[in-house]
């Protein structure tokens, strides 16, 4: 019990610390009082894969989980995208995309965060958990998704998007990137009037916002992968008896396509982009996730064609 005690007061106000902050950066972005970072760090490519001067089949912005703390890292080093580029050429691929942050600057670039990240490193993925949250909650929301879905919009633009081309984006999320990734669909087709492919990876979302702007969403999921399943059961919007949410409309429409990645699990040495796990058909778990992502996007863009084709 004292243990408990002890655990409940020490880890208590760093969580209410952590939830005024991220509050704070979203406030922050609403009243104007700072600017959303727009530049990348010198070395840094606004996207890769498909040159900008030939429009590329589909532009691919990958919203990584709570891990992503910088423009370069990703929860795997960066594989699952270096696979997608390795595996689809045909494809553009953003992701710098800062999906915890609504004035789109890395957390572990802030001063004291560096410093704090040499001595608790915990806390920066409690941030994340938090922003998390405040995505999903309905007072904020709003706001939230007009930022990132802003931010994405902007480093598309930088990228080489062109609005009214009608090459599709696709935003590919993992764990809380899903809850991003829903909210930025209205801002983008609003900014870019593209067309939108939403896939995600171990999704993690409140299933508030309106799909009705997206084409189609494919959730990846696993049996055995129980973040996602939690994700299920605390929102009330994704449970069944709520038809009216924004999840169950878009599920009775249609939209909503489920893949099964079994047995594969939300993080560790099993997880979707594992290179070491094997299937029994000999690839890794990184290799059939790169396999799907790009497969969907194929059979989108055969059943629909080019936008460029004659």
């Amino acid at each position: 019990m004292n243990a408990y005690l002890l655990w409940v007061f020490a880890i208590g106000p760093v969580l209410i610390a952590e939830a005024l902050l991220a509050r704070y950066e979203v406030l922050a972005y609403g009243a104007g009082w700072r600017a959303p970072v727009t530049e990348l760090p010198e070395g840094v490519p606004y996207a890769r894969g498909a040159a900008p001067d030939s429009p590329p089949d589909a532009y691919l912005v990958y919203l990584d989980g709570i891990g992503k703390r910088r423009v370069r890292d990703s929860r795997d080093g960066g594989q699952l995208v270096k696979a997608l580029i390795a595996r689809a050429p045909e494809l553009r691929v953003l992701g710098q995309v800062q999906p915890y942050s609504p004035l789109a600057a890395p957390l572990a670039e802030r001063p004291v965060w560096k410093w704090l990240r040499r001595r608790i490193g915990l806390l920066l993925f409690l941030h994340n958990v938090m922003q998390i949250f405040v995505a999903a909650d309905q007072r904020y929301r709003p706001l939230y998704n007009r930022a990132v879905g802003s931010q994405i919009s902007t480093q598309l633009r930088l990228a080489g998007y062109r609005p009214d081309s009608g090459i599709p984006v696709v935003l590919l999320s993992y764990s809380g990137g899903a809850q991003v990734a829903g909210g930025a669909v209205d801002e983008l087709h609003t900014q870019l009037r593209s067309p939108l492919l939403l896939i995600t990876l171990g999704g993690f979302h409140n299933g508030a916002n309106d799909l009705t702007s997206a084409e189609h969403l494919h959730r990846l999921t696993s049996a055995s992968d129980r973040i996602e399943r939690v994700g299920t059961w605390i929102f009330p919007r994704r449970w069944p008896l709520f038809r009216g949410s924004a999840w169950n409309r878009a599920n009775r429409a249609g939209k909503i396509t489920v893949h099964r990645l079994d047995p594969a699990t939300h993080v560790g040495p099993s997880s979707y982009v594992s290179p070491t796990a094997q299937l029994p058909d000999g690839r890794s778990h990184l290799d059939r996730t790169a396999d799907t992502v790009i497969a969907l996007i194929r059979d989108r863009h055969s059943a629909t064609g080019s936008p460029n084709d004659p």
